[in-house]
């Protein structure tokens, strides 16, 4: 624990904090399900070496920081695990963010810590759009490590007017083909479309098999699994994460190569983000746009960013904040 003229408290988080814990992230402004420790319980235990923070004013709880350190302790990373970390607030007015960023930067140094690395999830993810901490955190010093492009929908608009021609020409072909979407939480049916496609890309998926399951074991409402058919054949799917109440998030989007000319990447795309919309979502995220081949990890891929534009989404950063520590 440590203290500071503010009242403000950083403790270690414990497994007798999970409920306060998570309480915390699905009332605050700016949390997702990957800030969850209900999430993050399905990895291996011992995969991962996580040292989570709650940050307190007084006796309430104004932030939580999930993470864990590298190389020793000398390096602190958040997320770990997840795709988003960073501190987790509810609306705050800027001089509190300030001085928990404060509170965090003092607190780390007394630790030994020499660097500290936070990936916040975008502005969209947020319930009230508000960058105070982004803005303490650039005052403070921190700068960028990398910023990587996710490409994400407005739901509110009228987006499919904004459907490029050749869009809606392929969708109103597929309306004639024999392709059906239906949406099961199947991934043993998914799951093997998804290594070959990956394959094809030279790369492996985030998650196992036993991954998905685990997850959706977890939080059985967050995941949905909308799987594409061709005269009963699987032959493409989304899976989509309900991140918090603002942002549906397109994580896995993979077809048959087979298949190609029927479209279902296409089909697929519009359902889900119908789905969004009707189903109260502000946001469809498309997910990171950059190519996973190259040595500079910010290269972005263009043809899957053309994909997405075709859809009328749009760039959206989500970018690594970074902090070297004075001795």
């Amino acid at each position: 624990m440590h203290s500071n003229k503010h009242n403000i408290t950083i403790h270690e988080y414990s497994e007798e904090n999970f409920d306060e814990w998570d309480n915390f992230v699905a009332n605050s402004n700016n949390g997702t399900i990957f800030h969850l420790q209900k999430f993050l319980k399905y990895h291996t235990v011992g995969k991962f070496e996580f040292t989570h923070y709650i940050i307190r004013k007084d006796t309430q709880i104004v932030a939580v920081l999930p993470g864990g350190y590298k190389e020793n302790g000398r390096i602190y990373w958040s997320p770990v695990g997840a795709s988003y970390g960073s501190l987790v607030t509810a609306d705050l007015p800027f001089e509190l963010s300030l001085a928990i960023v404060d509170e965090v930067i003092n607190f780390f140094k007394s630790q030994g810590t020499k660097e500290i690395f936070l990936i916040p999830p975008p502005l969209i993810y947020s319930k009230i759009y508000n960058q105070h901490l982004e803005y303490a955190m650039l005052y403070r010093k921190f700068d960028f490590e990398h910023h990587y492009i996710s490409h994400s929908l407005d739901l509110s608009i009228d987006y499919k007017n904004h459907y490029n021609r050749a869009t809606k020409f392929k969708l109103n072909k597929i309306k004639k083909s024999d392709l059906t979407i239906i949406q099961k939480n199947d991934f043993d049916i998914f799951y093997p479309i998804l290594l070959e496609n990956k394959r094809k890309h030279n790369a492996i998926p985030t998650h196992s098999l036993e991954d998905l399951h685990k997850l959706n074991t977890l939080l059985p409402d967050k995941l949905k699994l909308f799987i594409a058919y061709h005269e009963n054949i699987p032959i493409a799917g989304h899976l989509v994460f309900l991140t918090n109440q603002n942002v549906s998030l397109c994580f896995y989007n993979a077809m048959d190569y087979n298949y190609e000319k029927l479209f279902p990447a296409y089909a697929l795309a519009d359902f889900v983000i119908n789905w969004s919309k009707e189903n109260g979502y502000k946001w469809f995220d498309f997910g990171v746009s950059q190519d996973t081949t190259s040595d500079n990890p910010m290269t972005p891929s263009l043809n899957l960013i053309q994909f997405k534009e075709n859809f009328y989404t749009r760039g959206v950063f989500r970018s690594t904040y970074h902090l070297r520590l004075n001795d």
